[in-house]
């Protein structure tokens, strides 16, 4: 299926409506710039995909996955090269480890959003 921009904006609309709790545990310590001042947005489109959290000024995406993601590697391998080639950097976190461990996370986070920095400067 070949996606307009409109049809990306409106199913990122609907998924920011409903967020897994994984993503909400993580959109509160994304959100208001907390994290080195950086604004990340949630459901962003970045066709033909919409990630689940992007910051474009870094072109940083992270992406959650659950256990249904455990099935399908393969295509969020191939998802995560096509982004690359896009030129994002992109991370993934198991939901689980958001749940459990989210000082880690954020901390990769982080690291990750240092990495990019010194990419673009």
């Amino acid at each position: 299926m070949r996606y307009t921009s409109t049809t990306h904006h409106t199913r990122a609309r609907k998924l920011r409506k409903n967020p897994t709790d994984a993503e909400r545990v993580l959109w509160t310590h994304l959100r208001k710039r907390r994290i080195q001042g950086y604004r990340f947005r949630r459901q962003h489109p970045v066709p033909p995909f919409i990630t689940d959290f992007a910051c474009p000024q870094l072109r940083l995406v992270i992406e959650l996955d659950g256990s249904q993601h455990d099935e399908n590697r393969e295509a969020d391998e191939s998802r995560s090269l096509k982004l690359a080639e896009a030129g994002y950097r992109v991370i993934r976190f198991w939901n689980t480890d958001i749940h459990q461990d989210i000082d880690t996370v954020l901390d990769a986070i982080s690291n990750a959003v240092k990495t990019c920095e010194k990419r673009w400067q």
